[in-house]
């Protein structure tokens, strides 16, 4: 049962849980004011004493609200009700691009239209200096119209200055995927998708996400993920020194040149990957 199903926190009314994780819970409203609906992610009540937290929690929106682009979900404001804090965001109907691989390649059509998105959104959030850090398929949602938003910048990094050190913007993502999350105190991030400079705790810059993307490309044509295994210990060594099962061993009709870019991408040293 939904225990805040029907209740009114300022001017929005809450309609269904839509789910939890992580930090926090996230559900559909409507927003009575300008009669639309919207969802609305609550900071769980374990961490509403909690000011680090609470900071990490409102830093999330912070990071994605600066970001105007059809492919970032969208955030329509930080709000504080009853000592209960949440991030009022667009509401996007379809499912998850996890949901959509669940473990089979996707049609080069889709792999490109998806891609394609996704690197136009991240042009932009890298041009504002917001390194993403969990891009992830669970983090990346397929509208119902077949449009790609990614989500949760809850772990991004805004690099103030190129040349000056990075300010944290962190809050756990809303989707925690089982034996891929990072321990506290360790490097942040998903395991099964991080650069080897993100797996070594170093300064990351957006080539650390054309990692990541190299990752869901390699998942996108072939249902596996390029670094697998049953422990974080397992992911960490194939991504630091071990090399991914060539893509077209696993799904034959991928293209020549789309293994190539996956490659590309997938470049330990980030001065052999691509550079934006």
């Amino acid at each position: 049962m939904d225990t805040l199903a029907g209740k009114t926190f300022l001017h929005y009314t809450i309609v269904r849980k839509l789910g939890a994780g992580g930090m926090g819970v996230v559900y559909e409203a409507e927003d009575t004011r300008l009669s639309r609906h919207v969802a609305l992610k609550f900071l769980s009540k374990d961490f509403e004493q909690d000011a680090n937290a609470l900071e990490r929690f409102q830093q999330e929106a912070r990071a994605a609200s600066v970001l105007n682009h059809p492919n970032i979900c969208t955030i329509y404001a930080i709000e504080e009700c009853d000592g209960q804090h949440f991030i009022a965001m667009e509401l996007l109907e379809g499912q998850s691009l996890a949901e959509n691989i669940h473990g089979r390649p996707l049609t080069l059509e889709k792999i490109l239209e998806i891609g394609i998105q996704i690197s136009d959104a991240l042009d932009v959030a890298h041009d504002k200096g917001i390194v993403h850090r969990d891009l992830k398929p669970a983090n990346i949602f397929i509208t119902s119209r077949d449009q790609a938003k990614i989500l949760d910048f809850g772990v991004a990094k805004l690099v103030r200055d190129r040349h000056a050190a990075m300010e944290t913007m962190a809050a756990d993502a809303t989707t925690v995927a089982p034996l891929q999350l990072t321990s506290p105190g360790t490097a942040v991030g998903t395991v099964a998708y991080m650069s080897p400079e993100q797996a070594r705790g170093e300064h990351l810059d957006g080539r650390s996400d054309l990692f990541s993307m190299g990752s869901i490309f390699y998942e996108m044509a072939t249902g596996k993920l390029p670094f697998d295994g049953t422990t974080s210990a397992v992911m960490f060594q194939g991504i630091l020194g071990g090399n991914p099962r060539p893509p077209v061993e696993l799904n034959p009709s991928i293209s020549s040149k789309l293994e190539e870019i996956i490659g590309k991408a997938l470049e330990k040293d980030r001065d052999l990957r691509y550079q934006s």
